[in-house]
């Protein structure tokens, strides 16, 4: 197995695409260390991985002291090692930078980029000892902007230079950082953000995924599984010369040029 005998600590990972990556890393041999603010959604996810194979810790991370807790236990888990971070907690206001409010902006910069970087700051002494790896989770709405969601849409993008700035400093040290910008994946998240597109268009949740990717290349969402396994190869030996790199797994959302759909006949299914 690809993560045998490393240590992992995941945030955000008792629902969604951190639960999913947990039971990826679980699976590919790692021993993971489960963060997150509701410590039922924790239990949940720890109940349906092997005993003995997970951990969990409740702490919001964007609270200094929290994340020094929350490392230190999956150091004492890991048995004195931690070798991988993924940074995948994350909140999603809606509003433009005129009607946002101002309390959920910091926060989700609190959340969204303050917090990778402190528990990157906390981990960084053990990841230093072997090499370790760090995956930031950012979005394509960090590369693309994403109307009415400036404050997820800013910080999302901070958390890409983040991951390019940690990259250069600590490559050095050995260790390495990349990010990963899903697209639109079905989680219960965003199944919460489809009821926007169904009051507009009707229908159901699934007719909304549809709607969304119906014109990205691959034509589909993704499933929480599909994100997880980018994330265990950039965590493994597999990756071990790639670093500073931001994967798109969006199923070819952002290299299309909006533009040219003009162009696309939908009843002929052909450019």
């Amino acid at each position: 197995m690809r993560l045998e005998g490393k240590t992992a600590l995941v945030t955000g990972a008792g629902t969604g695409i951190g639960a999913a990556i947990a039971h990826r890393l679980v699976a590919d041999g790692a021993r993971v260390c489960l963060v997150g603010r509701r410590q039922s959604v924790l239990d949940e996810t720890l109940a349906e991985l092997p005993v003995g194979s997970a951990v969990t810790v409740s702490a919001d991370i964007s609270i200094a002291g929290e994340v020094d807790g929350a490392v230190g236990v999956a150091v004492e888990f890991g048995k004195g090692s931690l070798d991988i971070v993924v940074n995948n907690a994350g909140i999603g206001p809606v509003g433009t930078i005129e009607d946002c409010d101002v309390d959920e902006w910091n926060q989700a910069l609190a959340v969204n980029l303050t917090g990778p970087m402190l528990v990157t700051r906390a981990a960084i002494p053990y990841l230093r000892r072997n090499g370790g790896a760090v995956v930031n989770i950012s979005s394509v709405a960090g590369r693309r902007a994403f109307p009415g969601l400036a404050a997820y849409c800013v910080s999302k993008a901070g958390l890409i230079m983040l991951t390019q700035q940690a990259a250069v400093d600590f490559g050095a040290d050995g260790i390495r950082f990349n990010a990963v910008c899903p697209g639109w994946i079905r989680t219960p998240m965003s199944e919460q953000d489809m009821q926007a597109v169904i009051e507009i268009h009707g229908g159901d949740v699934d007719s909304a995924f549809a709607l969304v990717s119906r014109d990205t290349p691959l034509r589909r969402v993704a499933e929480p599984s599909e994100i997880a396994g980018v994330i265990s190869f950039l965590a493994s030996d597999d990756a071990s010369f790639v670093s500073g790199e931001i994967l798109a797994a969006d199923g070819g959302s952002t290299v299309l040029d909006v533009s040219t759909l003009a162009f696309y006949d939908r009843s002929a299914a052909v450019l």
